[in-house]
């Protein structure tokens, strides 16, 4: 049996709607006041398939989350939030809300299981609660496991899963000139490394960044490693290669652990 749903609002949202700001606080900021109930448990949690959560300044993107909750109590609803700070009604919620959410129900030992597949909505610009993202939030993230029962109570679970949310970075201005250029001479490469500001919602210049050149040759698929370049004070990339086959140029930037990584589409070079 499948439980689905093509819009899921935010259960914050839904809690501070129908049960008022003190209730809410109590459901979703402070699970170290409840303790974990053995009959409802929440496992295989899984954001953004394993991998960081990466954002720039103002573009909402969808996350794929998945879990599982295990229950031989009814339930009303349920949820996994990720969290940072102390849950004490001051740490910043993540997700504003959910979508497509489809449960697998099926049960085993007299508990009822839920396999659950969901996306989650994710604004730099707006988190539950009103909090926005800052520079400082690119870092690690907890999780917490939220059941609603029916007929009143709850359940909250401080999980040992972790996400880790960073910074989008972009190269913008990638060039590679002269396009043609005689079999031998030089072709010039640049490009410009900027990253994410959560402070002022805008892209930064990135200095002091380790970025790859890369190469693809006319009728092939794979991009080959070309050389390492730092980039400038002021982000800025520029290398000097020599001509010796048709093909396309591109940066990759491998990000770090507050970054995001990069590449850049590419630009192709007709060499005669």
């Amino acid at each position: 049996m499948t439980l689905r749903k093509q819009r899921r609002l935010s259960r914050a949202a839904t809690v501070l709607t129908a049960a008022g700001t003190a209730l809410a606080s109590t459901l979703l900021m402070a699970p170290g006041a409840h303790a974990a109930d053995s009959d409802i448990t929440f496992s295989n949690v899984v954001i953004n398939k394993g991998k960081p959560i990466v954002l720039g300044t103002g573009a909402q993107i969808e996350v794929p989350l998945t879990y599982t909750v295990k229950t031989n109590v009814k339930l009303d609803d349920w949820w996994v939030s990720a969290y940072r700070g102390t849950l004490d009604g001051s740490e910043k919620v993540l997700a504003i809300g959910t979508i497509q959410w489809s449960c697998r129900q099926s049960t085993a030992g007299g508990y009822t299981f839920y396999d659950c597949d969901e996306s989650l909505q994710v604004d730099p610009d707006l988190l539950v609660g009103g909090d926005k993202l800052v520079n400082s939030d690119a870092t690690v993230w907890k999780t917490t496991g939220t059941a609603i029962k029916v007929g009143g109570g709850y359940d909250t679970d401080l999980l040992s899963y972790t996400t880790r949310l960073k910074r989008a970075s972009v190269i913008e201005s990638a060039d590679a000139s002269p396009e043609p250029v005689a079999k031998g001479k030089p072709i010039t490469i640049k490009g410009t490394l900027k990253r994410a500001n959560w402070n002022t919602h805008r892209y930064d210049l990135y200095g002091g960044q380790k970025v790859v050149l890369q190469f693809k040759a006319a009728g092939t698929t794979a991009w080959t490693y070309v050389k390492t370049v730092t980039t400038s004070t002021t982000g800025a990339l520029k290398t000097t290669v020599t001509a010796a086959k048709d093909g396309t140029w591109r940066w990759y930037y491998a990000g770090n652990s507050i970054t995001g990584a990069k590449a850049t589409t590419g630009d192709y070079v007709d060499v005669r």
